[in-house]
Order: C-alpha cells, then structure tokens, then sequence
C-alpha cells in the first residue's frame, strides 16, 4: 500500500498538549491489549476510561485501522485463480470546517460535495515532519492538473494557526478541511499516523492507499486508477 514514513497521531497530540507521552501508546495494563480479550468488554472498561487520552485515542484509532484499513488491504487479492476480487470499501461520509486560506474561506466541506467525482483525500498536519516535503508536492500535482482532478487536504489534530500558516508557505490551493481532536473523520477512515493519501473512484469506493509521503509516480498511479474505474 505504500510506505511507513510517518508520525502517529499520538505524537501529534503530545505537540499540541506539551506534556511527555506514553512510552507504548495504546498498550493496556499488564502488557496485554483489548484485541487479546476481543475489544473492551468486562474490566477492559475501566481501564480504558482510566488512560491517559493518548493511550484511548490510540485504542478507539485501532478499531478503525481494523474496519476500513482491513477491507482496503483485502482490494485486489484472491484467494485463488478464480476468486473474485472484493468490491472496494466505501469512503466515510463526512461534513468538516474549511480552513481559510486555501481559498475555502467559511463553509463546510464535505464528501457529498464531490459527488460523482474521483477524488484524492489528503490527511496531514503542520507538526507532521514527512509532510513537511509531502504537502508542497501535492499543492504542484494539484496545480498542474488544472482542475482536472479532485484533492481534498484534512488537516488532523493541529491548531489552526499553525495549519493555516503551513499551507499557506506550501502553495496549497485545493480545499482544506480541518479536523481537531478527537478527530472523528480522521478516526473513521482508519488513519492513526501521518500522512496518508486516499484515491476514491467517481464512487467514492476508496481503490487504492498510500501510507506515508506520497510521490508524484504514486498520485500520477493513483489517478490514472480512479480515473480508470468512473464507470466500475
């Protein structure tokens, strides 16, 4: 699906706090985990209302990586030569604030108003250091397509000061969502690190992932595959 140059969400969140983090985000007492005991049921509760929110945002996060990360891995393989290849996963709807600068100034944006279009959805941050060459490069793709493709930025667990002033520096003129803790969009699409890069078809079916910076051979691969499919 791509690489694993990113920073968690976790970390993002100890920029924000300026408090010291837990060394094993996301891990219970004792050493085990709620995937062990099947989720949280019994006294898993309580102790996942006693950690500290880092360690629940990185619990919560899992049980998304686990639904949507999980179906798109699955996208493409078989289990024979004549299996049929899964239908790939339907994107998360979602209506978020716009941030200003990006030339979206006011409003919402949402999934719905890029109906029966293929789109790029784009999640980062301005403390995200893989972003920090990532972001520039999208706001070129973008600019040098000419509208021919859609690009969605989702701004996760930031201030937006700091996401406006980083965008703005980046050259970015597609719209930009913003979407601060506890970042429900952002949790349902599975996403628990920094950047990652959706392609949804003119259905909003999510057919390929990118985890980490994408390169510019990764979005033009990515749109010549969304592209491809309007019709599927």
């Amino acid at each position: 699906m791509g690489k694993q140059e990113s920073m968690t969400l976790d970390e993002g969140n100890l920029r924000m706090d300026g408090r010291s983090g837990d060394s094993e985000p996301g891990a219970a007492a004792d050493g085990q985990g709620p995937a062990g005991d099947g989720g949280l049921p019994g006294r898993w509760i309580s102790r996942f209302r006693s950690l500290s929110r880092g360690r629940r945002l990185a619990i919560t996060t899992s049980a998304g990586v686990f639904a949507v990360v999980a179906a798109i891995t699955a996208i493409g393989s078989t289990s024979g030569g004549a299996a049929k290849a899964p239908t790939a996963p339907q994107a998360p709807a979602f209506t978020l604030p716009a941030l200003g600068s990006s030339g979206h100034s006011g409003g919402h944006i949402s999934l719905e108003g890029f109906a029966g279009k293929p789109l790029i959805i784009n999640f980062f941050a301005s403390w995200c250091q893989p972003c920090q060459k990532e972001t520039p490069l999208l706001a070129k793709f973008y600019r040098s397509a000419h509208g021919s493709i859609a690009l969605i930025g989702v701004d996760a667990n930031d201030k937006a000061s700091a996401a406006l002033k980083f965008i703005h520096a980046a050259g970015v003129s597609y719209p930009v969502a913003f979407d601060p803790y506890p970042m429900h969009t952002t949790i349902s699409f599975g996403v628990d690190a920094l950047p990652q890069t959706f392609f949804l078809d003119a259905r909003h079916r999510i057919v390929k992932l990118v985890r980490g910076a994408v390169t510019e051979q990764e979005l033009k691969a990515g749109v010549a595959q969304i592209t491809g499919q309007t019709r599927g």
